[in-house]
């Protein structure tokens, strides 16, 4: 995905300059954005199109230039967190067995939508109740936890696989593609009745923030996610109720 957006940014931008695609042009690149940002362009992609020029200069043209351009200030958006009451309500209504297992483990393992489709069967160890999580963002290896309410299911799931298989495959034995599985949970969300703004990424974002709100520390959180920077792993403290169960709205209160 990084691939196909950083070459369709570069094309764009390419065109746009016309000559002398070789020569990083500071001038012409703080022109480039300038003109992106007056369109209304968010800051996040705003700064994936400085990223994506800075790579080619930098990592394919091999530029010595250093280039002084500040990655612009982002919003601050919460994640949309699912409860634990919808979380059980999206996994009920789910009755295909591969697309319930798919989604507990998303959940309760906190995992990204191209980390289910590409885990193998040799990547569960159901006896130690932990995923071992291969060359996810960033090329890095994790462990994380293997939810133990679905250990009866996975087992029979994955009886007469081998470990080199795929843990969830299509109905022709090939690997399922992240809009399909994105797709099951737009489906359980519309069963359940949930009309949150909720992706399959809020399935990770409800996982951090339910293990915060269980007293979990943000270092072993941060481990569990993969997380290089404990920054990224605070945010959740932000949407975690746990210092706000005890307090209460001013409206209504006796005098």
């Amino acid at each position: 995905r990084t691939i196909r957006s950083y070459m369709g940014i570069l094309k764009a931008y390419f065109l746009w300059k016309q000559s002398d695609l070789e020569i990083m042009d500071e001038g012409n690149i703080k022109k480039y954005l300038l003109g992106k940002e007056e369109q209304g362009l968010k800051a996040t992609t705003r700064n994936l199109i400085l990223n994506a020029i800075k790579f080619f200069y930098h990592d394919i043209m091999k530029s010595k230039h250093k280039l002084d351009i500040r990655l612009a200030k982002e919003e601050l958006n919460l994640p949309v967190v699912l409860s634990k009451q919808e979380i059980n309500k999206i996994i009920s209504v789910t009755e295909n067995l591969k697309h319930k297992l798919m989604l507990s483990i998303a959940y309760g393992s906190g995992l990204r939508v191209s980390e289910v489709v590409n885990l193998k069967v040799g990547d569960v160890d159901i006896d130690s109740l932990t995923l071992h999580i291969k060359k996810s963002k960033g090329g890095k290896d994790r462990i994380t936890v293997l939810p133990e309410g679905i250990v009866s299911d996975l087992k029979s799931f994955v009886a007469g696989k081998s470990a080199s298989d795929l843990l969830f495959e299509s109905e022709r034995g090939k690997g399922l593609s992240t809009r399909s599985v994105q797709l099951i949970l737009k489906n359980a969300l519309r069963k359940a009745e949930i009309t949150k703004s909720a992706k399959f990424h809020s399935l990770r974002h409800s996982f951090a923030t339910h293990l915060l709100e269980d007293g979990v520390d943000t270092r072993y959180v941060q481990e569990l996610l993969g997380h290089h920077s404990i920054k990224t792993t605070q945010r959740y403290t932000k949407v975690a109720d746990c210092k706000l169960r005890g307090i209460k709205s001013p409206l209504g209160m006796s005098k």
